[in-house]
């Protein structure tokens, strides 16, 4: 079953109007992008998202709304370019749920997932990019170690490279995740790849790159009055969204409206145990 993380949280700080205009970031399977459309008359939601097969599913999961939605393959890089597309200047509220989608984690053929033999792919977009095979059967030791250790926080970093390139050439996805296994024994209830993994598609899909430009591009778009919400699942995704946030608040040109970020009701944790680690903050442009 597909979740929409924090869809009533979202909803309410975007503060949606049935006449305006809203851009889904990450438009994923298309939870949030149908909670929006739903309370539309004469608005629309531009929907995004750098998947394309995750967009296919969406249009399919919002076809009873689909008069009211604009759909748009890019990045985060790439947002300026969905408005135009979509006939809209600017718009009243942009959303962005940072965290994978549950289709991209469990589909074995796109590589994400250390529980299923996949090929060693990770790119949100397959139309483009290097894949996590290329780097861990090309990369040098030292690069690998590194990216495993300042994306992925994992201290064992060092050793889990050297296993890495010893056993190259790493084939699969449980290749990859039995030597990083046997590497590094599980000290915890945490898989011993599971960083290891993290690290990979952040890097594959320069996921903090593309942060980054969301929450450069983002605030342009927005019309006077809208609003940006973010829900972040990683201390290091809400420490970016947090000091950005906070500059356009200095520089007087936004108002933060969540002195502290947001999290998950229990109800909905228990339902939904991926979303413990959300954080939702937003703001809003003078």
């Amino acid at each position: 079953m597909h979740f929409a993380v924090m869809a009533a949280e979202a909803i309410d700080w975007l503060a949606v109007r049935p006449t305006g205009t809203y851009l889904e970031a990450t438009a994923g399977l298309g939870g949030h992008t149908g909670e929006i459309a739903r309370r539309l008359t004469t608005g629309r939601v531009i929907a995004n998202d750098r998947d394309a097969e995750s967009l296919e599913m969406a249009r399919r999961n919002t076809a009873a709304w689909a008069d009211r939605i604009c759909f748009h393959q890019g990045a985060f890089s790439q947002l300026a370019a969905a408005l135009p597309a979509c006939g809209a200047e600017q718009v009243n509220g942009l959303l962005a749920d940072l965290g994978v989608s549950r289709y991209q984690l469990t589909e074995p053929d796109r590589g994400f997932s250390f529980m299923a033999e996949g090929p060693l792919d990770m790119r949100m977009d397959r139309s483009t990019g290097i894949t996590a095979a290329d780097l861990v059967n090309q990369y040098a030791e030292k690069a690998i170690a590194d990216l495993i250790y300042q994306l992925g926080e994992e201290r064992r970093a060092r050793k889990i490279a050297r296993a890495i390139v010893r056993a190259r050439p790493i084939r699969s996805t449980l290749h990859l995740a039995g030597l990083v296994e046997r590497a590094v024994p599980r000290t915890s209830h945490l898989h011993p790849a599971t960083r290891t993994f993290m690290a990979l598609r952040m890097f594959v899909n320069d996921e903090q790159g593309e942060l980054d430009r969301l929450l450069e591009i983002g605030p342009e778009l927005l019309a006077s009055g809208g609003r940006m919400v973010v829900i972040s699942f990683m201390s290091l995704e809400d420490r970016k969204v947090k000091q950005r946030f906070r500059g356009l608040a200095q520089e007087g040109r936004a108002a933060i409206l969540t002195k502290h970020p947001l999290t998950p009701t229990e109800q909905e944790t228990g339902l939904n145990p991926a979303s413990r680690s959300a954080k939702l903050r937003a703001l809003e442009m003078r």
